[in-house]
Formats: structure tokens, sequence, C-alpha cells
């Protein structure tokens, strides 16, 4: 829980803070964008929520925090409580964003994917008794596929409690060294005609992005929306291999997508030939960053 005595000083006056536990990890920001963002190393409230939905989202803020930095002086209990209910929360057919982003993964988004050859989960949140019987509900968990070893989370436990198969990629399988599916090398896996495997080294060695029938791309943190500049981004921090990230990126020009789901950043939707028209632009981008600094 959010403590009071230790809010930070960049908050603006009103119900909602953030206090000094703020790791920074960006998700009230996609949650809440209308009354959180970021001031220097943290989040803070740059506007109190007004109306009853804004507020909503500012409680999904809340209990998505991975550490508890976000409280409320007076909180309103239906809010809350309707705000817990919406996850996993819905994002379009049968793919859901999880909530309750996990410390383990500094804050990393987390998926659930409703499939009847089998339920996904992408990279894993909390361990949440809510989330536990939502997935229950919809049919349990078969596969659970890790992006790369930063964004684990509470997948051994998901894994234990479903029976489900933890799918890594062999250079990042230290982290889950007892997965049940290891994948190698390069070549795209073609799971099912509505899954497919694609490595995308550069973050980390061993990172991989799925494909959803032709339209939904986990990213984990390989690529991301940038709300600053309007556009895709790759990867900025704790980079295993510039030169891999951009051939992995540029991979990515033979499928079609109209979603990028990422673990760290904002996901976006867009027509599928705009899709690939901002995958171009940035790949353009970063040629020019390369070519800036040339020798």
């Amino acid at each position: 829980m959010a403590d009071a005595t230790k809010r930070l000083p960049t908050n603006i006056a009103g119900n909602f803070f953030v206090d000094a536990t703020c790791i920074n990890c960006d998700t009230c920001r996609q949650l809440a964008p209308k009354s959180f963002v970021e001031n220097g190393e943290y989040s803070s409230v740059y506007r109190q929520p007004e109306s009853e939905a804004e507020r909503y989202q500012a409680y999904q803020a809340l209990l998505a925090c991975p550490v508890g930095s976000i409280g409320a002086l007076v909180p309103e209990k239906a809010i809350m409580r309707a705000a817990t209910e919406s996850f996993p929360m819905l994002i379009e057919h049968h793919v859901y964003y999880n909530g309750f982003n996990s410390e383990k993964s500094f804050g990393a988004n987390s998926y659930f994917i409703r499939h009847p050859g089998g339920n996904w989960l992408v990279d894993a949140p909390r361990y949440m008794k809510k989330l536990v019987d939502a997935f229950e509900r919809f049919g349990g968990i078969a596969y659970i596929f890790l992006t790369h070893e930063d964004d684990i989370g509470d997948a051994p436990r998901y894994a234990k409690h479903f029976g489900a198969k933890r799918i890594i990629h062999r250079a990042d399988a230290d982290a889950q060294p007892d997965a049940e599916w290891i994948v190698d090398g390069l070549d795209t896996v073609e799971t099912s005609p509505d899954f497919r495997i694609i490595p995308v080294p550069g973050h980390t060695d061993g990172s991989m992005a799925l494909l959803y029938r032709n339209r939904y791309l986990f990213t984990g943190d390989h690529m991301a929306w940038d709300r600053e500049i309007n556009g895709l981004r790759l990867a900025t921090v704790y980079v295993w291999k510039e030169s891999a990230l951009r051939r992995s990126a540029e991979r990515l020009l033979e499928y079609p997508f109209e979603w990028v789901l990422p673990g760290h950043g904002d996901r976006v939707h867009l027509p599928a030939d705009r899709m690939k028209g901002e995958l171009r632009l940035l790949l353009a981008r970063r040629a020019a960053k390369k070519s800036l600094y040339a020798p």
C-alpha cells in the first residue's frame, strides 16, 4: 500500500498520489494518462481525475502498479471494486491485458489469449487469486509464452497451478531452466495456423515475439509504441546487441500485424499497411542515427 507520509512533492494536491517507492515503470501512465506523468525518476499525479471514468482509470493504475506506489487518501470502494473486476481487461476479441503487473519483471505488461486449442499466457503477472479464478473460468492455461528472461514474473506458479507448458528461447533459458518447451535458433516456429513464434534477438539474446492470427504481435521489450514521438521504438536500455535488434525489426516486415502489444511501453492498433509503414519509419530513423555517429 502507498504511504502518504512518503508522498512525492511532485504530485499535485488532491486525493490520488504516488509515493517514493515508485520504480518509474510506466504502468500508471499507460492506464491513466490524463492523471499520471513521468517526472524525473518517478511518476506523479499531474492532474487529479475528475470524472468517474477518469477515477476508474486511476484506480486501475493503482491496482496494476507493481510496487503499490499509488494511493488514494479517501478510497472510493465502489469504483475500486469495479476497477478490480475489470482485470483481465479485454483488448479485442479474445485477447486480454491482465493487469496486476509484477515487480519481478519491473512492471511489465502481460496478456492472456483465449483459444479453443488451449489458452495462452504471454509473460506473467503477479500470482493473484483474482486472476487465477478468471483464468479457470476461461478454461485454464495451456501455454505460457515467455518473451525473454526479464519478464518471467510469477510464471512458475501459474505453470504449476494450471499444468501449463512454459516456452522460452534457449539463449534465455537460464531464467527458466525447467521450462517445458525450449525454442532453438532463429527460425520462426509455427505452432498452429494461429500462432507463430518469431525469435527477435537484440534486447536479449533470446528475445522472442508471438504473432497471433496475423493480427496481434506480442513483442516483450523488443518493440513498443512511443507516445512522445508518436511512433514505434525499439528497446533503448539493456540492449544485448544493437545490430541484432535492428535485424530483428527488419525481419518483422515479413509479417502482417495490426497490434503491437509490448511488455514495456504503449500498445497500439493500426491498419496493417499503416503499421508496416510505421515499422519502415522506425528503421529509417535507426539508420539515420547510425549514419550520424558513423566515423
